[in-house]
């Protein structure tokens, strides 16, 4: 009787591991170019562009940040397939207008567009949380993250090579890729949510910024791992913000070169969340392999900021990729506290709050980087965005390690935002409940 139902979960996150993973490639064939086409318009000056680039980010998350709840409570409401395939046919369309501009505002304006149609992600978690169990929902969103992992094995090496022929080109192979994922999903993406299970109506409340971060407020027992993400969402964007321009200034890398990196990182991410996420939490525990996840995440980040050459850039990179198997298992400790039907709304919140890190996060990292290299420091001085970054994911590991413990076995009922007082969650950080993870175990 249990074994009908796990040949359609199987499929369904077949399909959407494809719908992401074809995502990820149109956006991963833009990255080694995108900042060298802003220091195109700025003749090179790689302070300005890194300034500029930083505000290309901003725009991006805060775009995300403005769109995702709205998506996650459509999707709580009509049901995750048309949220997700509305998203892919809007990118492929802004990635043409980026394609064909000659001006940076108007680049600037597809950046804009590109930040509210990329804000399906929140979805495609909503949709492996409503077919997966949930003993099983680490593996599972450790399979979305292995997703981005072949994403950039692929997409950035080849943007790299095509962006040395033309920057322009791999703009165009991002506008082929969304649409057929678009086509793709309009053919065989199955939806995920019943009609019975969806919310009776749209509610604005959960659809603006505010209203979904308020939605956090009634799961005060996973505030600290939302934390934990927060704050794993602010040192992540030291990747997108910094890393080809930091590449070039420190290293001497090129588009091919950043490229070639990027896919070596996809490499390691696939290995780790395509595989060890599964064995690691098998052995560990949900909770031991965030910890665990963290504090290589630490370590990785410093040794990058550290590394006095490109070699030493790629011996660090299997430290800090071990980082990858932190992400599926806060995942999965938060979504075993949550009722199904706001599983949406819940992810949507958690990408706001992860869109605000990156509306925070990429000023800071890049200002920091155009102030080194306007002082005309030396060379290792730009690594401080890593080591910056090592900073923040140091402080998740503290703060996963005080809270993690405290989880129920059991998924909490949703507590009423008008009754939450502090002295309610000091009294549920008192309580002596067994761990979560105990439970997987």
């Amino acid at each position: 009787m249990n074994a009908s139902p796990t040949e359609p979960r199987r499929a369904a996150l077949i399909f959407i591991f494809v719908t992401v993973l074809i995502d990820i490639l149109s956006f991963g064939l833009i990255i080694p170019v995108l900042p060298h086409l802003i220091e195109g318009f700025l003749n090179g000056d790689v302070s300005k562009a890194a300034v500029w680039y930083g505000w290309f980010a901003t725009a991006f998350m805060a775009m995300q940040f403005l769109f995702t709840p709205v998506q996650g409570a459509l999707s709580d409401r009509f049901g995750r397939r048309p949220v997700i395939l509305l998203s892919n046919l809007g990118l492929g369309l802004d990635f043409l207008m980026m394609a064909l501009v000659n001006s940076l505002p108007l680049l600037f304006i597809g950046r804009l567009i590109s930040g509210i149609t990329a804000a399906s992600f929140s979805t495609a978690n909503a949709y492996v949380a409503d077919v997966t169990p949930p003993e099983k929902r680490a593996g599972a969103f450790g399979m979305i993250g292995m997703a981005f992992g072949i994403g950039f094995v692929i997409a950035p090496a080849i943007g790299g090579v095509l962006g040395e022929v033309n920057p322009r080109l791999p703009f165009w192979l991002a506008v082929g890729l969304a649409l057929t994922n678009f086509l793709y999903g309009l053919i065989v993406l199955p939806e995920s949510l019943p009609p019975e299970k969806r919310s009776p109506r749209f509610d604005w409340s959960h659809a603006n910024p505010i209203g979904s971060l308020r939605l956090l407020r009634r799961y005060p027992q996973v505030w600290g791992l939302i934390g934990v993400l927060f704050l794993m969402a602010l040192a992540h964007i030291v990747y997108p913000s910094t890393f080809v321009l930091y590449a070039d200034y420190r290293f001497g890398w090129g588009p091919k070169m950043v490229g070639y990196t990027l896919g070596l990182v996809g490499v390691l991410g696939i290995i780790v969340q395509g595989g060890l996420v599964k064995k690691i939490v098998a052995r560990f525990g949900e909770r031991r392999t965030l910890l665990i996840g963290l504090a290589c995440g630490t370590l990785g980040f410093a040794l990058y900021g550290l590394a006095p050459t490109g070699y030493w850039f790629w011996a660090a990179s299997p430290i800090a990729a071990l980082w990858g198997v932190a992400g599926p298992a806060a995942q999965a400790l938060i979504s075993h506290q949550v009722d199904p039907t706001e599983q949406g709304r819940l992810q949507g919140a958690i990408a706001s709050l992860s869109s605000v890190a990156g509306i925070l996060a990429p000023t800071l990292f890049t200002r920091t980087f155009a102030a080194v290299t306007d002082a005309n420091l030396h060379d290792a001085w730009a690594g401080i965005t890593f080591g910056l970054a090592a900073v923040m994911v140091g402080a998740a590991w503290l703060l996963a390690a005080r809270s993690s413990a405290s989880l129920p076995t059991a998924i909490a009922p949703a507590m009423p935002i008008a009754t939450i007082a502090p002295e309610a969650v000091a009294e549920k950080a008192e309580l002596d409940v067994r761990p979560a993870t105990d439970e997987a175990r």
